[in-house]
């Protein structure tokens, strides 16, 4: 698989209906300022598709984008709140949680969470947080460690390592991207690629499932 056309679709200040609604989802997940907007728009070769900031705490709405619209290959690719931004109030921290757990608690298409850290720093307590949430929920996640052109190969492992035990993973689990050069982008795909053919298991039945309108 390869995305060949991606398009925004919207941005909701919480998860529901919205045009094109049923194809299977892939989100992104991570920190302010690690790093999503610019892998989404590495992943679709489009440099503008996703917004930028040098601001933290840019993303503050849950982005909705169509990826390989018409085709067999095609999702929705879903932007959630960067989290762990200190200057925002807690009122604000509050809202944007309650957003991300609103998507994970409503979403039926969800199969995969992107979940993003920096590899040169150790994963904060909101990471941890995050990996632990999904874990016990159940919820499929592959943890994506983001700006890789600025660590050496040669360096990477004690990177990786740190960053995989304070998220009880294996380095060699973990995906190593640059949005600026591009590496780690196939292997990304390839494993988006298996994701959205995966059905659905992180219900124990379907009486767990969210009703639809």
């Amino acid at each position: 698989m390869d995305i060949k056309k991606a398009r925004f679709v919207t941005s909701m200040a919480a998860y529901g209906k919205f045009s094109g609604i049923g194809l299977p989802q892939i989100a992104v997940a991570g920190k302010s300022n690690v790093g999503k907007s610019s892998l989404i728009n590495a992943l679709c070769r489009q440099n503008k598709l996703a917004k930028t900031s040098a601001t933290p705490g840019k993303t503050r709405l849950l982005n909705v984008f169509e990826i390989n619209g018409g085709t067999g290959d095609a999702f929705h690719l879903i932007d959630l709140p960067g989290y762990g931004f200190a200057k925002v109030d807690k009122g604000e921290k509050l809202r944007w949680g309650e957003m991300m757990q609103g998507y994970f608690d409503n979403s039926r298409e969800l199969r995969i969470v992107l979940q993003l850290v920096d590899i040169r720093h150790d994963p904060t307590q909101d990471d941890i947080d995050m990996v632990s949430y999904l874990r016990a929920a159940g919820i499929p996640f592959q943890i994506v460690c983001t700006k890789a052109d600025k660590i050496s190969r040669g360096s990477r492992m004690k990177y990786t390592a740190a960053i995989g035990r304070a998220l009880q993973a294996q380095p060699w689990e973990l995906i190593c991207v640059s949005s600026e050069t591009g590496e780690g982008r196939d292997k990304l795909i390839g494993c988006i690629a298996e994701a959205i053919k995966m059905p659905v298991e992180f219900y124990e039945d379907e009486s767990q499932l969210p009703e639809e309108e």
